[in-house]
């Protein structure tokens, strides 16, 4: 299928960034799935596209990472990855592991999809992904699959998302089908939408019923708790038969925050506007506004991002002084090495 006839998106300037930053001889193509050394990428107007990449050894080691799902990639005569040009809508996540480092889910997102599963969703998982969506600056809409496990889905919708700060939510049955057409109207022709959820929530399941065929790997249920098991391995792009286009992701099994939390908690700061201090914490202050309206759940949550985001933020101020520290050391053996006379030959 090509992508690009079904709709990949395309950006209006992306033409004039490209001249910009690499000049002649390079062409534009959208990466549609990343794998292990190689990405496969699509490509206007090739009869071969998409086609598997591979890139320039200093784009595996550059700040930004290596290219994601979504880029938009400069490819070289040779067809290869020359350079990733600007993202935007970028979901990011600190890494899962001891180490504080990001790892870019997915880029020019324009919506994600946080999805959980009926008859339990978990609102606390679902404002985390809600704030690493929201701080790359991507829309969001909250997706309840599996709304046929649960006879009261289409009331739970709605109130769940205004607790957790999301403006459109919809129950969807894959089975059924119910709910499909107004997700469907959700997705703009020609945008980038993503999934994002927990394994087992019903990412892949409803992906195939957006695309009307088996294209995504599923697995059984789990008849101890009704859940699914893992199955997607690969962040994969999807055409959808409407012109939009659907990022399919493995399970999020840790969320940590990176950059912020966007406006996930805009209740929070809306709230605080009136609170008797100006440096309230929503705490145990005397006349706060936050704590008189909002659920104590949430600004605990909140409060957990705030002291996760200090401690990210700490991290990076110290790479970014022994970045600086080592810039020092390096120029002063420089200098050093100049001013020192060498020694001289003897014949």
């Amino acid at each position: 299928m090509d992508f690009f006839d079904a709709g990949v998106g395309v950006r209006t300037d992306l033409d004039v960034e490209l001249k910009a930053g690499w000049g002649e001889g390079v062409t534009v193509g959208r990466v549609v799935a990343q794998h292990t050394d190689r990405w496969l990428v699509a490509v206007s107007g090739l009869p071969e596209s998409p086609r598997l990449a591979h890139a320039r050894g200093r784009l595996r080691h550059e700040a930004a990472g290596p290219p994601v799902t979504g880029d938009w990639v400069a490819l070289d005569a040779d067809g290869v990855i020359a350079g990733v040009l600007e993202r935007r809508g970028t979901i990011t996540r600190r890494a899962a592991g001891p180490m504080s480092q990001p790892q870019v889910l997915a880029a020019n997102v324009d919506l994600a999809l946080i999805v959980e599963s009926l008859p339990d969703p978990n609102a606390r998982r679902a404002e985390r992904l809600l704030a690493i969506a929201s701080a790359g600056g991507a829309s969001t809409a909250l997706v309840l699959t599996k709304a046929d496990l649960d006879p009261d889905a289409w009331q739970m919708a709605a109130p769940l998302a205004r607790r957790i700060g999301v403006v459109d939510a919809v129950a969807v049955s894959a089975s059924t089908g119910e709910g499909l057409a107004t997700l469907r109207a959700m997705l703009t022709p020609g945008a980038t939408a993503v999934l994002l959820g927990a394994s087992g929530v019903g990412k892949s399941t409803l992906a195939n019923a957006l695309l009307g065929a088996d294209r995504q790997a599923t697995g059984a249920v789990r008849a101890s708790d009704g859940r699914g098991r893992h199955t997607t391995v690969a962040r994969e792009m999807l055409a959808l038969p409407g012109g939009a286009l659907l990022i399919d992701t493995p399970g999020i099994r840790e969320v940590g925050v990176w950059e912020g939390d966007g406006d996930a908690f805009a209740d929070i700061e809306s709230a605080a506007v009136t609170c008797r201090f100006s440096d309230c914490a929503h705490d145990a202050e005397p006349g706060c506004s936050v704590r008189a309206t909002v659920d104590p759940e949430r600004i605990a949550a909140w409060h957990k991002l705030v002291r996760e985001q200090a401690w990210i933020d700490e991290r990076k101020a110290a790479a970014q002084a022994r970045r600086e520290s080592g810039r020092t050391i390096t120029r002063e053996h420089r200098a050093t090495a100049l001013l020192t006379p060498r020694p001289r030959r003897r014949d």
